[in-house]
């Protein structure tokens, strides 16, 4: 049976989309480092005889070979999710995420199996858009270093796909949020109002507003548009149809835990943004996966509701 391999399958995206695969009858390789998922996500299925699991960093080519070998279709997840570490230590970004993409490519080249190639790349390579929802032919002009590596990792996917011969497609995600969540604005939240139930600081000016998606849609989405994949490069936006400002987030994660603490909107930049690099406003238009037959079973709002339910429970606050 041909392998496939999920990249970053520890990590929070990853791990969700093992757990289907697995329950779908596919044999799943994962190879992670570790250094930002966590094997806690994925140790219950290392007695699985369709699991397999490589510890190792993709910079090394010897590790993209082997993670590569026999795989008929890669889930290319492993990145660097931080987006505000791009402003203080911008070679991360570049390292973590073309560099390891570059190596990928080049062993899915010198083995010559694989067929399908999905990349999570990101609603961040629009930057400021000039469009709302914003439609995958928009232009690209990331404002952070974060955004520019996964448009430039979408760049060489195309090139590798035209010249290879294999499918591929760049997935857009919105804010995809949800169980095993360990980053981003739900989760920080969260441990802001551990540390002091209140107040609650929010970086920024609180309307900064962006769609958010839960998990679970985030993988139905992506299974189809691989499996519908005819095209040799295909970009496919995958969101939710409203979006929620951060003040909002902040008063559903406090409601959440039975709290009522006063929230300071603090540091950020003069014009409001959470920091540096940080795209204020972002919704994108999901008509073309639509098309396929998917749409979000739940809004931004019960997004985030659900979101900070199941880390309230996993973090033990209740």
């Amino acid at each position: 049976m041909a392998t496939v391999l999920v990249t970053g399958g520890a990590g929070f995206i990853g791990s969700h989309l093992v757990d289907v695969l697995l329950r779908l009858g596919y044999k799943v390789r994962v190879v992670d480092n570790l250094s930002s998922g966590y094997v806690e996500n994925i140790k219950y299925y290392f007695k699985n005889p369709m699991f397999e699991f490589i510890k190792g960093d993709l910079k090394d080519m010897r590790v993209c070979t082997e993670a590569v070998k026999n795989a008929k279709t890669v889930f290319h997840l492993a990145a660097n999710p931080e987006v505000r570490v791009s402003v203080t230590e911008p070679k991360i970004h570049f390292n973590e995420n073309v560099v390891v993409t570059f190596n990928l490519l080049e062993a899915c080249r010198r083995e010559g199996e694989v067929e399908k190639f999905i990349f999570a790349s990101s609603s961040t390579v629009y930057g400021d858009a000039e469009v709302f929802p914003t439609p995958e032919n928009h232009i690209l002009k990331p404002i952070s270093v974060y955004g520019a590596s996964k448009a430039a990792c979408e760049s060489l996917i195309c090139s590798y796909a035209y010249l290879y011969g294999f499918k591929a497609a760049a997935i857009r995600y919105a804010n995809i949020v949800g169980p095993k969540l360990r980053h981003g604005v739900i989760y920080d939240f969260l441990m802001k109002l551990r540390k002091n139930p209140k107040k609650l600081g929010v970086l920024g000016d609180g309307t900064q507003r962006k769609s958010y998606l839960h998990i679970s849609d985030a993988i139905e989405a992506t299974l189809l548009i691989t499996n519908k994949l005819k095209e040799k490069f295909e970009t496919y936006n995958v969101g939710n149809e409203d979006w929620i400002t951060v003040k909002e987030i902040a008063e559903i994660v406090s409601s959440v835990l039975g709290l009522k603490p006063k929230i300071v909107f603090t540091g950020g930049t003069p014009d409001g943004r959470g920091w540096p690099g940080d795209v204020k406003f972002m919704l994108l238009s999901i008509d073309k996966v639509k098309r396929l037959g998917w749409k979000p079973k739940y809004s931004s709002r019960e997004a985030v509701r659900l979101t900070a339910e199941s880390l309230a429970h996993e973090l033990s606050f209740k």
